[in-house]
């Protein structure tokens, strides 16, 4: 089941795979970092799309096409601001992962690519962040066999070795 997991460090909005996840805010109508980065490069036709779904929840998810980006779907997912984690954002973020991937499957998506959620503006710690991520995407795959591959896409060297690092201790 490992195997069906990657880490890469590199720019999601480049990735051939089936859908990619929107580290976005609740109004889905683009922002900064990945958001914005996404917003950009599939073009303007999708915050047409964001504008009909009426925003989304902290901890839901909701999909989109992607438009002018490799990937055919776009699901956006709104992570939880840190708060010292003491106001559910541990449950928060893992519903984030668990919804981005049964959307993924209800789209027919066999390839999904990561960021990583609330680690940015958000302030999530990206250690602790990256421990729910692994977590909760490993107890995914071992229910579900439709995903045959989630990438964690990285910014930063800083992000992908947190990863390797939460990664290592399901090896």
């Amino acid at each position: 089941m490992l195997n069906r997991i990657e880490i890469v460090q590199g720019d999601i909005t480049k990735l051939q795979v089936d859908a990619i996840v929107n580290a976005a805010n609740d109004s889905l109508l683009g922002g900064g970092g990945v958001d914005g980065a996404i917003h950009k490069a599939a073009g303007s036709e999708l915050v047409h799309e964001c504008r009909l779904l009426g925003g989304c929840k902290t901890g839901q998810a909701k999909v989109t096409r992607g438009y002018r980006l490799p990937a055919k779907w776009i699901i956006h997912t709104v992570g939880p601001v840190w708060r010292g984690g003491l106001e559910g954002e541990p449950e928060l973020l893992g519903s984030c992962y668990r919804c981005s991937l049964k959307l993924a499957v209800e789209r027919e998506a066999k390839t999904i690519a990561f960021p990583a959620i609330s680690c940015g503006i958000y302030g999530y710690p990206v250690e602790a962040a990256t421990q729910v991520a692994i977590m909760e995407t490993v107890n995914f795959l071992k229910s579900d066999d439709e995903i045959e591959k989630v990438i964690f896409a990285c910014f930063s060297e800083a992000i992908y070795q947190a990863y390797v690092q939460a990664l290592s201790p399901e090896i």
